[in-house]
């Protein structure tokens, strides 16, 4: 049992980054008032990944809880509203070339219910509307450019996200926690030092310097140096399912004719490539599987699809290892961000991944008076977060419907599939309803019934038209005309995205 009266805990975050940062904010905000000291190291020598720039609804409830408005972070982060995620190309049934992934508003909760049904009947041979962009707020905003918030009349809650500049929202964080008396500390780690029960005891940097703690957090990216390389926690590779492991990133201009509040997402040849709008650029990027095209493919394929000729500059390349550590917290360090896994960013749940894995390490940590006595529940928690995910992202690809190359027809017959995504799968299939099964498995908590369904859903994968059949009069209940006009009339509450980021500015 953790004793009651030792000090409270010296924390050293090594590496900054948006994770680090977002370590250090949060600890310090729940902290203030029991005397933890917090430092975090950071080596200018090493730059950051940033590989994403979107992120899901989950990060506005970060800043809120540290009382930052939107106002004071998103002009300096160039950051737009993110509505949800269009997918382009996934799926090749007619009709469902594309969808949109929307983030709920609460007045989803009266067209919800139509979309599930007809979702049923069609998959039980029904011919009746089962896209899911007829069915939610989010997707009307984003086809007509409207940032997500609500004028005041409108009293529903909204959710959304954001695009931004990971780079900035890193200095950002830096300083907000500087200002609050986390100690910002600049050094190279040349050595580790570990005590002799095999905790970690200190950090040696390269100009001599020892710099010792209670505790650490490792934020120092794919190489993990104090979680997977002092303490060797184990790596549990995702590419048995997941088959990305690369990307090609190339920025753009920014939009002219309206910034849309969506991020999108386009299947390629040998993986998918992003578009998300900022207000200074677009960024693009191409992420792939190296084993099925090379990295100068990737390029050229990147540049004929956002239409950059070859003689503009070099594009950056990265790689990507996908997958998770077997604890997130061990002994006396707590991984975070790249350092204790990655899934690839389709669903730019990179941040989310970090605000869940140190706001319950937070609760943990504290519910033993900084001691570890939750430390194995808190792992399993953590890890059972990244499975839920991952199966969500393995579905994109499983029931993707294109053969128009190895990859893609790879990817349709890989049958490294979780007994979870298995039963989901199945449910579907058989014209079940999805809710319930959700429900018994418990990952609602990882993606809603919701968004299940217009993945499903969005990719056609419902019986091939030609065994459709009308839906009897009782059967054929949803008024479409009646959805339409409503969505349409709750979208006049909404002001254009561009109007809003500029009042962001003043």
């Amino acid at each position: 049992m953790t004793d009651p009266t030792a000090p409270p805990p010296r924390i050293v975050v090594l590496g900054g980054g948006t994770a680090g940062w977002m370590a250090a904010a949060l600890m310090a905000r729940r902290w203030a008032d029991r005397g933890v000291s917090i430092r975090v190291l950071e080596s200018p020598d090493i730059g950051i990944i940033g590989v994403g720039e979107g992120s899901t609804p989950q990060l506005k409830a970060f800043f809120d809880s540290l009382d930052i408005a939107e106002s004071e972070w998103m002009p300096r982060c160039n950051a737009t509203y993110k509505a949800g995620i269009g997918f382009v190309n996934w799926s090749t049934r007619p009709g469902f070339e594309h969808y949109f992934h929307p983030f709920l508003h609460e007045i989803d909760e009266r067209t919800t219910p139509a979309f599930f049904y007809n979702s049923v009947i069609r998959r039980r041979g029904a011919n009746v509307d089962g896209h899911p962009d007829r069915y939610f707020l989010a997707t009307q905003l984003a086809a007509r450019k409207l940032a997500p918030l609500p004028a005041y009349s409108f009293p529903f809650r909204s959710n959304y996200g954001y695009h931004f500049d990971s780079a900035l929202i890193g200095r950002f964080l830096r300083e907000h926690c500087t200002a609050r008396g986390v100690e910002y500390l600049e050094g190279t780690v040349a050595r580790v030092e570990q005590a002799e029960n095999g905790d970690i005891a200190a950090l040696h940097t390269s100009d001599g310097r020892r710099i010792d703690a209670d505790f650490f957090v490792d934020s120092t990216g794919f190489r993990s140096l104090l979680l997977q390389g002092t303490l060797g926690v184990p790596f549990r590779s995702f590419g048995e399912n997941l088959y990305n492991d690369s990307a090609v990133v190339a920025p753009t201009p920014a939009d002219t004719d309206g910034i849309r509040p969506q991020t999108t997402s386009t299947a390629l040849s040998a993986g998918w490539a992003w578009r998300i709008p900022l207000q200074n650029r677009v960024g693009n990027g191409y992420v792939y599987s190296s084993r099925y095209i090379d990295k100068d493919a990737a390029e050229a394929e990147l540049r004929a699809h956002i239409g950059l000729s070859d003689s503009e500059p070099p594009l950056r390349h990265l790689s990507m290892k996908v997958g998770r550590v077997e604890q997130h917290w061990a002994r006396n360090c707590l991984g975070v961000g790249l350092s204790q896994g990655f899934i690839e960013p389709l669903e730019a749940t990179a941040l989310h991944l970090v605000q869940e894995t140190v706001e319950n390490f937070i609760e943990a940590y504290t519910a033993d008076n900084f001691g570890d006595a939750h430390r194995d529940a808190y792992n399993a928690g953590i890890n059972a977060r990244f499975e839920g995910i991952r199966d969500y992202i393995v579905c994109h690809y499983k029931v993707n419907s294109r053969s128009d190359s190895e990859y893609w027809r790879d990817n349709a017959r890989n049958d490294v599939l979780s007994d979870s995504l298995r039963r989901i799968l199945s449910c579907w299939v058989a014209g079940q309803d999805l809710v319930p099964e959700i429900a018994y498995q418990k990952i609602e908590r990882y993606y809603a019934p919701a968004s299940w369904h217009c993945l499903l859903a969005g990719y056609g994968t419902y019986p091939p038209p030609e065994r459709l059949i009308p839906p009897s009069v009782k059967a054929n209940r949803v008024d479409l005309a009646r959805i339409d006009d409503f969505l349409a009339r709750c979208a006049l509450n909404f002001r254009p995205h561009d109007e809003v980021l500029g009042e962001l500015v003043r």
